[in-house]
Formats: C-alpha cells, structure tokens, sequence
C-alpha cells in the first residue's frame, strides 16, 4: 500500500513526509551501530587470531548466509505487513550486539572461554547477524516505497542512499573511536543501543502493509517470481548486471592496504583515508542528487556513471601520488552513488507493489555477490598480476561490460525518464 495523497503533506521532498523522516533516521541509526559493529569485530577477530584469513571469513560468514536466504526472505517480505518483518528483524539483531558485548568480556557465565572458542562464537552470531539482515533488506526497501507517493520515488533514493553513505563515512571512525577508549565491550554496547534505537523509532512509523490477495502460487514459485521478473525485464536485467560486474571487476577496496603500503609508500593513517574517500565522495554526490536529479536521461546517464567509475579505478590503479589516487576513489564514490540511485528508481518505479520484497531480495543477491566474490577476485589475480595490473585490468573490464551491454541492450541506452506514476501491477 503506497502512501494516501491525502494524508501525505505537500511537499517536494520526501523527508518532508513524516513516516519516512522517521523510516530514514531508523536507517542511519541502524547502518551507523552495524558499521561500528563491523569495524569492531574484524579488530576483534585478529587480535584474537592474527589471520588475515580469519577476516576473511567474517564477511562470508555474513554474507553467504544472507544470499542464501535472500529469495525466501524476499518472499516473506511480500506476504506479511512489511514493517513488521523489518522490526522481527531488527529484534534479532539486538539480541545479536548483546551477545558480541557479553562474548567481549574475558568469562561468560562464570566460565573462561579460550580464545578459539571465543571465535567461533562470534562467527555463530555473525552468521545469525546474516539471517536477519536476510529478512530486513528487502523488507524494509520494499517498505520505503509504501510510505511515499510515487513521485517522491527518486528523491527518496536519493535520501536513502546519502544517509546510508553518511552513516558508513561516521561508523568506521566512530567504532575505532570507541574500541580505543573503552574497548569491544564499550563498542558493543553503544552498538547494541543504536540498534534498539533504530527499532523503537521504527515502532513509531505508523503504516501496515495492506493485506494481499492470495495469487494461488505455491511457495516455491512466489519465492522465485522476483528472479522471474528481473529476468523477464532487460532494463531491470542490465542495470543489476552492470552493478554486478563494476563491482565485482572495478573495485579496488580490498587491495588498499597494498597501494598504501608498496606502492604510494604511505603508512596506515594514509590507508584510513584511501578507505573514507570512496564515502566522502559518495556522500557529497547525495548531497549533489537531492537538489538535481539525474534521471531526465535515466538510461545514458547510468552508463555514463559505471563508465566513469571503471575509469576512476584505471586510474587509481596507475596512480603514484597520494593526493591523486584519493582523490580518483572519492570520484569514483561518487559514480558509483549515481549509478546505485538510478538504479534504486528503475527497480521501485518498474517493480509491481506486490513483488517489491522479491526484487529487492534479487537486487541484494547480485549486489552482495558482487561485493564479498569482487574482494576475493581482486585478491586472487594480485596475487597473479600484481596489484597495479589487477585494479587496471579491472578497470578495462568494467569498460567493456559497459560498452557490452549498451550494445546488446539499446532499450537501455535510450531510456530517458522513468515514469513514476504507476507500476504495471
């Protein structure tokens, strides 16, 4: 159920609708404690371990369960009253901070734990962590566009992309403030508090999605009718591919600790702010979004965005100046904003109301491969090629996915406007 016109404001922005000023600040708190929930746990994890592989292991371990469960949750989100899937996972979530907080403290229950044990007990709740955020993702996606009119579509995106950016530029800094001062056991807990904050200011978000009539599908092709849809739509079908390849092929996020240290010959402080650039550029290109609209040539301007981003990581992968090569991540950050906009717009303003949640469980499937297998691909061919070559080579193939797929899907290419005013139901 989108929101009542007549109960909605007029207003030109979407923060000016009640219900969504409140969904987006539950969405900045939310993003704001799970960013220092991550950036606490990989410090954790090696201090316990000193592997680089065991941090490796954390993000699969979140990662592949909640692709696994993506298409089911989907599912979910789309048969029950979404608020109430996204606060159910929200709950879990809290119960998980809590438990990082106590596994933080040296004894649990009167009883020393060992530090293996102690690291598979955070991977236990990481992967718990996983399963929830499963089920809030395209709940709480598919939710946003039931609190707005529909031709607030694009500047809601536009809100929902620049306080996510923020909440990541904030949270890193935030929980290596907090690790600092009072340790895991202090991070956790504020953890734990922006995340119950996050759900109470959900709780006051005052919507239900409406009940659906039964469509007579069994299960196992309502949980695939997301899948159904993309594939079935080209222009939906290529935007998620050219998210999928960028990423996977361009981005240079893993192997910073290799250009900071061999190649820009910086030291970590240097490798703080190569990791904040892509943010910083990401957030200023939301700020840039909520007052002009890139979407009078939806279509161009989308490849136009993954071009420049495969761009900046060619040249950032030949870059030797440190200046420069921070300041071609912070463009390309801010790329890769206007692409995941645009993107956001064709999936909400294209998808039936009734499919949203599965859609946006398909959109989480390609842009959560794409992360977790990019990291791991860009790792493997350094280790072949080296560093500079894999970003550069990278690079050129995100180019050529580019040029690809404007070839092949021309529907795309001359895409101009997104029409807002009614999904085909």
């Amino acid at each position: 159920m989108r929101a009542d016109p007549a109960a909605v404001p007029a207003t030109q922005s979407a923060i000016g609708v009640p219900n969504f000023r409140k969904y987006i600040i539950a969405l900045f708190t939310l993003t704001l404690g799970i960013q220092i929930q991550g950036t606490v746990v990989g410090w954790q994890i090696y201090d316990l371990t000193h592997d680089a592989l065991a941090l490796g292991l954390v993000g699969l371990a979140e990662a592949l369960p909640a692709i696994s469960m993506s298409l089911f949750a989907g599912h979910v989100a789309d048969t029950h009253d979404r608020r109430r899937v996204a606060l159910m996972s929200l709950v879990v979530l809290v119960a998980c901070a809590i438990a990082l907080w106590v596994l933080a403290n040296p004894t649990v229950a009167g009883q020393s734990l060992v530090a293996p044990s102690r690291v598979r007990a955070i991977y236990g709740v990481i992967v718990v962590s996983g399963l929830a955020r499963a089920f809030l993702q395209p709940a709480r996606q598919a939710l946003s566009a039931e609190l707005i009119p529909r031709h607030l579509f694009g500047n809601s995106i536009t809100w929902r992309t620049g306080s996510w950016q923020m909440a990541a530029v904030l949270g890193p800094a935030l929980g290596g403030l907090l690790y600092a001062v009072g340790g895991s056991t202090l991070a956790y807990a504020v953890d734990a508090v922006l995340v119950c904050a996050a759900a109470m200011i959900l709780t006051s978000v005052r919507h239900r999605s409406p009940v659906r009539a039964d469509s007579g599908e069994s299960a196992r092709r309502s949980i695939t009718g997301g899948l159904r849809f993309v594939f079935a739509e080209p222009i939906l079908l290529s935007a998620l591919t050219l998210d999928l390849f960028s990423v996977l092929f361009g981005g240079a996020t893993a192997l910073l600790p290799v250009f900071a240290a061999e190649i820009l010959g910086a030291g970590p402080k240097a490798l703080g702010v190569l990791r904040a650039a892509p943010a910083v550029g990401a957030l200023l290109a939301s700020l840039a979004l909520a007052r002009w609209s890139p979407f009078a040539r939806t279509g161009r301007n989308l490849l136009v965005a993954v071009t420049g981003f495969g761009a900046c990581a060619i040249g950032f992968g030949l870059s030797k100046s440190l200046p420069l090569s921070i300041i071609l991540l912070a463009t390309g950050g801010a790329f890769d904003t206007v692409s995941v906009v645009i993107r956001g717009l064709m999936l909400q303003a294209r998808t039936p109301e009734a499919l949203l949640g599965r859609v946006s469980a398909v959109n989480q499937i390609f842009t959560g491969s794409s992360n977790e297998i990019g990291a791991f691909e860009s790792g493997l061919t350094a280790r072949w090629w080296g560093a500079v070559t894999s970003v550069v080579v990278g690079g050129c193939a995100t180019l050529a996915v580019v040029a690809t797929v404007a070839w092949r899907v021309p529907s795309l290419r001359a895409l101009r406007q997104v029409k807002t005013e009614r999904a085909h139901d």
